[in-house]
């Protein structure tokens, strides 16, 4: 009953904005723009849906050259023969929940050698559900968050990322209802498993990252973080059935929650203090003050991710 209400004031208070009706708000101010992205090179994971097939068939329209990561064959085949530049679209399979597949991507035939201009770290899972992968780590933990630091950490060192290039995590709304935290995300028993929260804190986790990155890389590339709005993907019904059926003629479509993401890739703004982009306008990191109250700072987070990483992968 606490739960249902609180969810019930958290969506009330953020339906004006996060829903397309704010999308379309803020888009009537935006001046008419012209996507260029010819010569470039785009890493969008979680490619074949929702908003990382958006980015991806938008990048490549623009004229990029976009390698479209994810799991299914049969998806990828469809991603490509839907885009308008089908030759620019490299398929890599691989499960990125898995982080030993993850590692790989760095030094496979598809991506070794190139220079990617935008990284997007889109894909991402809410699992109502407790399951682990076989490298015995909870699935959504591994894909949402560990999986994005392996990649990210994999093309720096192998000097694939263009130093004028941009970092782009997609993050979610849910973290405002949560502050930075580190060993519950590493759930191990079933019973102490909470799919919303898990999904919650790692999206929070993911404003540690890009300011670490920042920190360290000192722009060269730029890491940002933004948030889609709430849009109606396959895994928006699957996960959240009544919130989809109670708000579906007010969610974003996935071409809408890319918007920003594209936007990025073409303006690349400089490495923010603190903050998450929503529709084009950097926006608070936390709207409700118990968020600010954490111990852990992204030092912290970094080497709670390289442990997690380490047990994996050694």
């Amino acid at each position: 009953m606490i739960r249902t209400l609180g969810s019930l004031l958290f969506y009330g208070r953020f339906l004006r904005s996060f829903s397309a009706l704010g999308f379309r708000r803020r888009a009537a101010e935006w001046p008419v723009e012209n996507r260029d992205f010819t010569g470039q090179t785009w890493l969008v994971t979680g490619a074949t849906g929702g908003i990382g097939r958006a980015t991806a068939l938008a990048a490549n329209s623009a004229g990029a050259t976009v390698l479209a990561v994810a799991r299914s064959d049969a998806k990828l085949d469809a991603l490509a023969a839907d885009a308008d530049r089908p030759d620019r679209i490299i398929p890599i399979r691989a499960d990125l929940s898995i982080l030993s597949e993850i590692a790989e991507l760095a030094g496979s035939r598809s991506v070794a050698g190139r220079s990617i201009d935008v990284l997007v770290n889109n894909v991402g899972v809410l699992l109502n559900e407790f399951e682990t992968t076989d490298e015995g780590l909870e699935r959504s933990f591994a894909t949402n968050l560990l999986g994005h630091w392996v990649l990210t950490e994999s093309l720096k060192s192998a000097g694939l990322l263009n130093d004028q290039g941009v970092v782009i995590e997609v993050a979610s709304g849910g973290l405002y209802g949560t502050p930075l935290k580190l060993e519950p995300m590493d759930c191990t028993n079933p019973k102490d498993y909470d799919g919303m929260a898990a999904y919650a804190m790692h999206k929070r986790a993911q404003l540690g990252m890009a300011r670490y990155w920042n920190e360290r890389w000192a722009g060269w590339p730029t890491a940002h973080v933004m948030h889609p709005g709430w849009v109606d993907t396959e895994g928006v019904k699957t996960a959240l059935p009544g919130f989809r059926a109670a708000l579906k003629h007010v969610l974003r479509s996935p071409e809408q929650g890319a918007d920003t993401i594209l936007w990025l890739g073409r303006e690349r703004p400089g490495p923010p203090e603190e903050g998450i982009w929503l529709d084009r306008e950097l926006q608070p990191e936390h709207e409700f003050g118990f968020t600010r109250k954490t111990k852990p700072g992204a030092a912290d987070l970094i080497d709670f991710l390289e442990a997690r990483v380490q047990r994996v992968l050694g």
